[in-house]
């Protein structure tokens, strides 16, 4: 049996979910899998390495091998003191969040396993090996919810989700339907208050959370950048019309034919990526023409949407067991 250790910051949000969809995937496919969760501090950070290094000389003594994996799969930074636990090493990378400490090991490591068609030539442009895999997301579908053509935006604790421009021009409608915004007050400059916008800045219960994202028909998405776009992806797993930026990597998901794009107005960089960034205008022409399109219309686009989410989901969990295969092989 193929073991294989997923490595990464275990900080309760993103991360945390990524561990879970991948360790649910590889054990689907019949691996053995280890969770290796990294939590902060400066007494973990001095002590952890040296346990893995005694670990690592005990397996030797006993005669054992030094290695106790068959691949690490480090997910978003390399962490060098696992390099010498496994026969193989592969890194999961976001481009917006590449550390540049990290290139000093990139040569330590036999492939990069990315999340979009886009980070392929990124990250073979370093000089690592490649392998697109993709991702999926949790799906969080729940048909017994009643939709309302109403438009709603998860906008978290990121400042990547072009929320500012959102409120501001929403602001400006007040014609426009309801418009819910769910951010974290950690990153919320101020609560926006006006008859067409519900500006919750709070923390709400998970329950809660899936029965806003099956209520509402739009989902409003216009990242400036992702990694893969868990909040996107999940707006089409519930079939909502989802609508982001016509950028890369938005628009691999978020396709005419299943979503709505709004067109870029300038670009900037964030590490290794590309920032988009888009005006009112280009979001009061999609918006108009969303709110003239006919329900059955706004129904195929959804329906289309949840079954790319489905068709996507079939597909990242072949490719990255057959990723991992190929690689130990």
């Amino acid at each position: 049996m193929i073991r294989v250790n997923l490595i990464a910051r275990d900080n309760g949000f993103g991360l945390s979910r990524n561990l879970k969809l991948l360790h649910a995937a590889l054990v689907e496919a019949g691996f053995e899998v280890t969770i290796s969760g990294i939590r902060r501090g400066a007494l973990r950070k001095a002590l952890h390495p040296l346990k893995l290094r005694l670990g690592t000389l005990a397996r030797r003594l006993a005669g054992r091998g030094a290695q106790r994996w068959d691949v690490n799969l480090m997910l978003e930074r390399v962490r060098p003191e696992y390099l010498g636990t496994a026969r193989r090493n592969v890194l999961m990378p976001h481009p917006e969040w590449f550390d540049e400490r990290d290139r000093t090991w990139l040569p330590r490591l036999d492939r990069a396993f990315v999340l979009t068609r886009h980070a392929v030539p990124i990250f073979e442009a370093l000089g690592l090996r490649t392998d697109y895999t993709g991702f999926t997301s949790e799906d969080r579908l729940d048909a017994d919810v009643p939709r309302e053509r109403a438009f709603f935006h998860l906008a978290g604790r990121s400042s990547n989700k072009g929320t500012d421009t959102l409120l501001a021009t929403w602001q400006k409608h007040p014609e426009w339907p309801r418009l819910t915004v769910l951010q974290s007050p950690r990153v919320t400059r101020a609560v926006v208050h006006a008859p067409n916008i519900v500006h919750r800045v709070d923390y709400i219960p998970d329950a809660e959370l899936k029965r806003l994202q099956n209520a509402h028909r739009f989902h409003l998405c216009p990242s400036e950048t992702e990694g893969f776009g868990h909040y996107l992806v999940e707006a089409m797993g519930v079939g909502a019309v989802t609508v982001s930026l016509d950028a890369p990597p938005m628009n691999e998901m978020v396709a005419p034919t299943r979503g709505a794009l709004i067109a870029p107005s300038r670009t900037g960089t964030q590490s290794l990526a590309t920032t988009y960034f888009y005006d009112a205008a280009a979001l009061e022409s999609v918006i108009e023409r969303l709110l003239a399109t006919p329900g059955a219309e706004l129904e195929r686009i959804g329906a289309a949407a949840r079954a790319w989410f489905e068709d996507n989901d079939h597909a990242f969990r072949a490719r990255i067991a057959e990723a991992v295969r190929m690689l130990v092989a």
